[in-house]
C-alpha cells in the first residue's frame, strides 16, 4: 500500500461513515477495503471516479480493488485510465502488468512491466513477471536473461529454476540450460524428465555420447514414458549406431504406436538397410500422421526414383525442400531425379545450390522431440 493509499485509510477511520454515506469519498473508499468490503469498495471508487473523472490515484485504487476480486480485464481498464492521467503514478504499471500477465496476455504484459522494472531495477517481482512473460510469449532468448537473474535471487525456488532451464534450452543457450538441468537432476536424480531435458541440452552442445547417456537414466527410471525412447534411438541414429536406434524406435512405438517421429526414421533405417517395401509402409504412415517430416519425404523421394516412379518422387522432393530449404542433401537427390527424368538444365540448377549448401546442417534433438515448449500457466 503507498503513502498516499495508508494516509487515507487512517483519514478514514477517523471520520464518522454517516458523513459521507450518500456520496462515497475517497477514504469511505479505503475503509470498505480494508473490512474485505470488495464489491461495496469498488462501488465507492467508481463513485469517486465519476465525480472526478481526472483523479489517476482513485483510478488505480479502483483496479486494485477489481484485481482482488479477479475481475482482471476490468482493472487492467481502471488501471491503464489512471496511467492516461498520470504515467508517473506509482506502482499502477507493475498492477496492469500483473493483471494481463493473470489474463494469460502474455505479450500485453511485457510493455508495463518493463516499465516497472526500469522505474526500479531491484523490483524483484517485476522481473520475474517480467520473465515469464517473455516465457509465454514465446521470447525465450529475453526470457532467459530476466529469469537467469530472478533465479539468481532467489536460488530456493525450484520452479524458477525450471522455468529458466526450459528458456535457456528453447533460446538454445545449451550451456545455461545444462547447468540449470543439472541442478535439478541433482536435487532429484528419479526425475526422468530431467534427465531428458539434460540430454536435449548435451545433445545441442553436440556431446551426443553424453546425452545418450542421460536418456538411458530417463529410461532406467521410467521405461514406458513417451517419447523417451525415441530420443534414445535419435541420438544412436545420429551416430549411425542403426541396430541401436532401431531398437529405441520399436521401443517407443510399443509405447506409443502413433509416434511420427519413431516411424519416420525407422523407415529412414529400413531403407538404409535395403528393405523399400517395409521402409514405404513406415514412411507412408509417419506423413499421414505428421506432414511436416522433412526426412520421410527425402527418402520416400529416394525410394520412388529407384523404381522409376519420378511423378511421386518429384512431388516427395519438392515437399522435403519446401519443408527445409537448407538441407543441401534434398538438393542433391531431386538433383539425381532430373538427371533420371532428362532435365539437365534442372539438374545443374539442383547441384549449384548443393555446392552453395554443403555444409552439414545438425539438426538437434529437441527440434525433433518438441514442436512448442510447455505452455505458461498464468
Amino acid at each position: 500500500m503507498t503513502k498516499w493509499r495508508r494516509f487515507l485509510l487512517a483519514i478514514a477511520l477517523l471520520l464518522p461513515t454517516s458523513a459521507t454515506a450518500q456520496k462515497p469519498s475517497p477514504s469511505d473508499a479505503l475503509a470498505l477495503e480494508q473490512q474485505g468490503k470488495l464489491e461495496e469498495a469498488a462501488g465507492a471508487w467508481r463513485s469517486v471516479t465519476q465525480r472526478n473523472p481526472k483523479d489517476a490515484a482513485a483510478f488505480g485504487s479502483l483496479g486494485v480493488v477489481l484485481s482482488k476480486q479477479q475481475k482482471y480485464q476490468e482493472a487492467a481498464s481502471a488501471y491503464k485510465k489512471a496511467l492516461a492521467l498520470n504515467p508517473k503514478l506509482p506502482g499502477i504499471q507493475l498492477n496492469l502488468g500483473l493483471a494481463e500477465f493473470k489474463m494469460g496476455r502474455f505479450d500485453g504484459a511485457i510493455a508495463p512491466l518493463n516499465c516497472a522494472l526500469a522505474a526500479d531495477p531491484n523490483n524483484g517481482q517485476a522481473r520475474t513477471l517480467l520473465g515469464l512473460s517473455f516465457y509465454g510469449a514465446r521470447r525465450f532468448a529475453e526470457a532467459s536473461r530476466h529469469l537467469e537473474l530472478a533465479a539468481k535471487a532467489d536460488p530456493s525456488n525450484v520452479q524458477l529454476q525450471q522455468m529458466l532451464a526450459q528458456s535457456c534450452l528453447w533460446a538454445k543457450r545449451y550451456s545455461c540450460a545444462l547447468d540449470q538441468f543439472r541442478q535439478i537432476v541433482e536435487q532429484n536424480p528419479d526425475s526422468a524428465a530431467a534427465h531428458v531435458l539434460t540430454g536435449e541440452a548435451l545433445d545441442g552442445l553436440g556431446k551426443t555420447t553424453e546425452a545418450i547417456e542421460e536418456f538411458q537414466a530417463a529410461i532406467k527410471v521410467a521405461p514406458r514414458e513417451p517419447g523417451v525412447n525415441f530420443g534414445l534411438g535419435y541420438l544412436q541414429w545420429k551416430l549411425r549406431e542403426y541396430d541401436s536406434a532401431k531398437n529405441a524406435f520399436e521401443a517407443e512405438l510399443s509405447v506409443d504406436p502413433a509416434n511420427p517421429q519413431a516411424l519416420a526414421y525407422l523407415g529412414d533405417i529400413e531403407m538404409k538397410a535395403n528393405n523399400p517395401e517395409r521402409s514405404l509402409v513406415l514412411l507412408k504412415k509417419a506423413v499421414q500422421l505428421k506432414d511436416d517430416i522433412r526426412i520421410a519425404y527425402a527418402d520416400l523421394g529416394a525410394i520412388y526414383r529407384e523404381q522409376k516412379q519420378y511423378k511421386d518422387a518429384l512431388a516427395a522432393f519438392q515437399r522435403a525442400v519446401k519443408l527445409d530449404p537448407a538441407q543441401p542433401d534434398t538438393h542433391f537427390q531431386l538433383g539425381r531425379l532430373y538427371q533420371a527424368m532428362g532435365n539437365t538444365a534442372a539438374a545443374k540448377q539442383e547441384f549449384a545450390k548443393v555446392r552453395e549448401l554443403h555444409k552439414e546442417a545438425d539438426d538437434v534433438l529437441l527440434e525433433k522431440m518438441s514442436g512448442s515448449p510447455p505452455p505458461l500457466q498464468p
